[in-house]
């Protein structure tokens, strides 16, 4: 059986103890958890870590949470919720507007924040469970996006954490033209936005492990000078 990635919570706050509390739980849960005391930190982790789930604190001691949300934003599409005691409500809009999915006043009941992390999650066809979630199929590949397995004439698929966050990306988007840029910086972080020869190994890795002519690919198209693009099989009717 394909082994399942877990999902990861980057937690964004400078209370060391709500830090602990958030990891225990979140652990609980069976999410993996990578904590940042601060604003600075938070930001590196974010663009170098590829988290699924972001956690922040708007006090942050060097910084505002939310130019730290709208940073996030300009690359990432995975879900914020934010963690904070400020209680105004022109705080949470602007919080809100500046990307958050949403906003949980301290002090937090855990049973209420775990609800509010998988309502998040499941907006964005991400799962705490492996049993829910889409299945995408591509010939005689199936890509489980809740599981984050990928099998192949019914053998699991074995692929790196890139090459699955890569496939991820691409399948999520499945139809739709993805430019170089928007990949590289969806899967390696801003800060790769130009480094083209990433994406070309690593589109390579894929072909050879999903498509059966890799010299000729059905599924895992690149349109030249454009970018790239994954095709399923239709619904069946």
């Amino acid at each position: 059986m394909a082994k399942a990635h877990k999902l990861l919570a980057l937690v964004i706050d400078d209370e060391a103890a709500i830090r602990e509390l958030l990891r225990t739980t979140l652990q609980a849960e069976g999410l993996d958890v990578i904590e940042a005391a601060s604003a600075r930190e938070g930001a590196t982790l974010a663009a170098n870590r590829k988290a699924d789930l972001f956690l922040i604190d708007l006090g942050l001691g060097d910084g505002d949470g939310v130019d730290l949300i709208r940073q996030i934003r300009t690359w990432s599409h995975r879900p914020i919720l934010v963690l904070s005691a400020r209680t105004q409500e022109q705080q949470k809009v602007e919080a809100l507007d500046a990307g958050a999915d949403d906003y949980v006043s301290k002090p937090f009941g855990v049973s209420e924040l775990h609800a509010r992390i998988r309502v998040a999650l499941r907006h964005h066809g991400l799962s705490l469970h492996s049993g829910a979630g889409s299945t995408l199929s591509m010939g005689t590949v199936h890509i489980d996006l809740a599981r984050r397995t990928v099998l192949r004439e019914g053998a699991a698929v074995r692929l790196t954490a890139t090459e699955w966050r890569l496939l991820e990306v691409l399948a999520r988007h499945a139809g739709r033209l993805l430019t170089p840029r928007l990949l590289l910086r969806e899967v390696w972080g801003p800060g790769h936005s130009e480094q083209g020869h990433y994406l070309r190994i690593y589109i390579r890795q894929l072909r050879r492990k999903l498509e059966a002519d890799p010299s000729q690919p059905r599924y895992l198209l690149t349109e030249t000078g454009a970018g790239y693009r994954l095709l399923l099989d239709p619904p069946s009717p």
